[in-house]
């Protein structure tokens, strides 16, 4: 590899080999790299939606307590490469290639064996171990769950403690179609006497995490069993809310980020903190912790990139997830007519996941972009049962048209797939002399 493009290309190449579930190519992968897997402190952050805002929330309020902190994610918004970062910083691209150059002879010889080649985010989570425990050396890597939980290629550490932010609707054709076949994989990160904290609301999907806790003697904690929050105040830019476990509580806490599953993410990361400091794992500093919560953000999750007029980015691509973008633009922007530009992948429903937006005053412009599983804007129009839609083939056009004719009283909302987010995000960000009052977030 001469450079970081062709390294980043490489990876891309093995796309086509699609999702593999299992562990097997894992284990050879990193057996033959001595394991750097077990070089490191790991938390594991599994579950349908919240899993990238809870990393946020729990890697700022470790930064702020003075750890250097690693995190695994997916998909990137910016550049790949922030797919393995440290303190926010995405791997160096001399790191990189240097990593891919240690991988990419293994991935060759693998796809020799009968175990054949292993897949992209495979190659990426033995990179990204790789390049933590070889090179950045962090206190604590968060790893995030790519697919699922039991055969996802991150269940091959031990971690320190699991989480599991909610179970819902999404990828049923690999999961499972019911709420507790769902569960049951995404209860496959829980490790035996290691604690999980779980936000999972439904009652068959909490009776699953609970036999699997009990099975493993994993102590479990359950928001609103073990610990909750309560809602103090909220605005457009910021919530405020009490948190309540059994050991320590905090009478006000303060998030950036929008909506009532937000501030539930935090009280995961919250009670995660605890442990954490329970086990004797980290030293606790409670201003500190409120400090980093404070500080939190996570871009493509109900981020307002605009000013005037008010545009907001949401990756919400399943039914949990616009159900909880509906209830968070009624509780942040009430009394607003709502303009929803979107674009999805082929398997998702438009019936389903606009259910929750059919009363409210709101129109749908659907189209489509460049992606391999993106559907067509025609595809979505035809199966949303909103009231007020349109198609675009341009999603550039359709955020242009929506500016040049928004009223007062309206707010333009981008959502669906976060690949489409992401690339949104990016064009948004190289178009200031169309958006002159874009926000600098980070």
């Amino acid at each position: 590899m001469r450079n970081v493009e062709e390294a980043i290309e490489w990876i891309h190449s093995l796309l086509p080999f699609g999702i593999k579930p299992g562990l097997k190519r894992m284990e050879w992968m990193l057996a033959r790299l001595g394991h750097p897997e077990r070089e490191l402190k790991t938390i594991h952050i599994g579950g349908t939606n919240g899993k990238g805002s809870t990393v946020s929330y729990l890697r700022h309020m470790l930064e702020a307590s003075s750890y250097k902190v690693g995190t695994f994610t997916s998909p990137y918004i910016e550049c790949f490469e922030e797919r393995i970062s440290v303190n926010g910083d995405p791997i160096p691209g001399d790191d990189l290639l240097e990593c891919v150059s240690k991988v990419k002879p293994l991935v060759e010889e693998l796809e020799k064996t009968e175990l054949g080649s292993p897949t992209e985010f495979e190659v990426i989570t033995t990179i990204g171990f790789l390049y933590f425990a070889t090179v950045s050396k962090p206190d604590f890597v968060l790893v995030e769950v790519g697919l699922g939980g039991r055969l996802d290629s991150t269940n091959v550490i031990d971690p320190l403690l699991s989480i599991i932010t909610s179970i819902g609707h999404d990828h049923m054709h690999i999961l499972g179609d019911s709420l507790e076949d769902i569960a049951f994989e995404k209860a496959g990160i829980i490790k035996y006497g290691k604690p999980v904290i779980s936000g999972v609301s439904q009652p068959e999907a909490k009776q699953v995490l609970k036999e699997k806790a009990a099975e493993e003697k994993a102590a479990l904690k359950q928001l609103n069993d073990h610990f909750e929050q309560v809602l103090i105040t909220r605005n457009a830019t910021s919530q405020m809310f009490s948190f309540y476990s059994q050991r320590l509580s905090f009478d006000t806490c303060t998030i950036q980020m929008a909506g009532n599953h937000q501030r539930n993410n935090a009280a995961l990361a919250l009670e995660a903190m605890i442990t954490l400091g329970e086990l004797g794992i980290i030293e606790l500093d409670t201003d500190l912790v409120l400090k980093g919560l404070k500080n939190a953000s996570w871009a493509g999750r109900f981020e307002v990139v605009n000013k005037e007029p008010v545009i907001i980015l949401d990756g919400a691509h399943n039914e949990e997830g616009m159900s909880a973008l509906a209830e968070t633009l009624t509780s942040h922007y009430p009394d607003k007519h709502y303009k929803l530009i979107m674009a999805a992948t082929k398997e998702k429903d438009m019936k389903k996941l606009l259910a929750p937006f059919e009363t409210m005053d709101a129109d749908f412009t659907f189209t489509t972009f460049d992606f391999f599983r993106a559907a067509s804007e025609r595809e979505l129009y035809e199966q949303a049962l909103v009231p007020h839609k349109r198609m675009s083939v341009s999603w550039s056009e359709a955020i242009k048209d929506a500016v040049a004719n928004i009223n007062d009283n309206e707010i333009i909302i981008v959502s669906g797939s976060l690949y489409f987010v992401s690339d949104v995000r990016r064009w948004l960000k190289e178009s200031t002399a169309l958006f002159p009052n874009l926000v600098e977030n980070k």
